[in-house]
């Protein structure tokens, strides 16, 4: 069968052969990379989405901290009790665990024969393979934390009556007063959520909801300046599975308003990546395979070792009930999830 000398002239053929490259196009040394949303870590999240460096052993890391006591632990002391001085009950101070749990992920493998690096007119060698699939490496490694980090804080928010807000029902798509209604979950500690997470579809039905309500004052000025009243918090927009699928059946979105410390990554090094060139082939083949590896830590809560395991896949962290809850005052959890259509 004839081909032509472009792209399509091969569509239906299947995957172009390696080292088949036609003289019409330019080579932009730019390599195409996932689109969702990342900018979301440490500063760009108000401290509320954490990336750590921080090595740790084995597949869990243990945070022991001292429960709260609560207002008990400062009481009114009597002096008209002469001369019985009788004993008080003594308050214990519990110790508990935050745990976070280890995932292990593996980059590539990736192969690509050396022939068409050639006919590019580029380098030879292992090198020229990392540095074209370099980028997508970087991004893809980026989608992976957020989606993690979101799932489990999804999950264990969720499964908390407290910090599960559904204004209405049926659901409708989120307002402004929602907001309002989400934020008092942290009563007067609401200074403690840091920032907003939203799906891209709950983003544009808030302001189509502020503008269709004619906010007047200072809204009307935000809406013009093309950003929702969000109750002078900043808000990371991100298409992640984790928030929920509009397009699903129910189509129930989840709106976090996380605090800071929220949900961290502790990341175990740089990836560790081999590359190498294949023998023994008709063409020869340069191949690159990597691996690395980060814990996953939710303020106020333990992964539940002995019910969950090690090494979770997706679904498994996405089980709220894999989150045992450590923190006594709900004001002390890492989010509050607002519920919507």
């Amino acid at each position: 069968m004839s081909h032509g000398t472009t792209r399509e002239s091969w569509a239906g053929d299947g995957p172009l052969p390696q080292g088949l490259i036609f003289p019409a196009l330019l080579h932009s040394g730019i390599s195409e990379t996932l689109q969702q949303n990342t900018n979301a870590f440490n500063a760009a999240s108000r401290g509320a989405i954490q990336l750590v460096p921080q090595f740790t052993l084995g597949d869990f890391e243990h945070e022991t901290f001292y429960q709260s006591i609560g207002e008990a632990l400062v009481a009114r002391r009597l002096i008209d009790v002469s001369p019985s001085n009788p004993e008080v009950n003594a308050l214990d101070l519990d110790q508990l665990d935050n745990i976070s749990v280890k995932v292990n992920r593996r980059v590539g493998p990736v192969k690509v024969t050396i022939d068409a690096f050639e006919k590019q007119g580029r380098r030879r060698g292992v090198d020229e393979l990392s540095f074209a699939i370099g980028e997508q490496v970087a991004k893809a490694m980026e989608v992976d934390w957020l989606n993690t980090m979101l799932e489990a804080l999804v999950a264990a928010t969720v499964n908390q009556a407290s910090q599960l807000i559904q204004p209405n029902s049926p659901l409708v798509t989120v307002t402004t007063n929602d907001l309002v209604d989400a934020l008092a979950a942290y009563g007067d500690a609401l200074a403690a959520v840091r920032i907003w997470v939203m799906h891209s579809s709950v983003y544009y039905a808030l302001v189509k909801e502020q503008i269709a309500s004619n906010i007047t004052g200072i809204s009307n000025f935000n809406i013009e300046a093309a950003s929702p009243v969000t109750l002078n918090r900043p808000v990371l927009v991100t298409d992640s599975i984790a928030l929920g699928d509009p397009n699903g059946s129910p189509a129930n979105m989840i709106t976090l308003g996380v605090r800071e410390g929220g949900v961290t990554a502790l990341q175990n090094g740089a990836p560790f990546v081999d590359t190498q060139i294949e023998q023994n082939r008709e063409n020869l083949v340069v191949s690159m395979q990597g691996e690395h590896s980060y814990n996953v830590k939710v303020k106020g809560f333990a992964w539940d070792i002995p019910n969950a395991g090690v090494n979770p896949d997706t679904a498994t962290i996405s089980t709220g009930s894999n989150w045992d809850r450590t923190a006594t005052d709900s004001k002390d959890l890492a989010a509050v999830a607002l519920e919507t259509f």
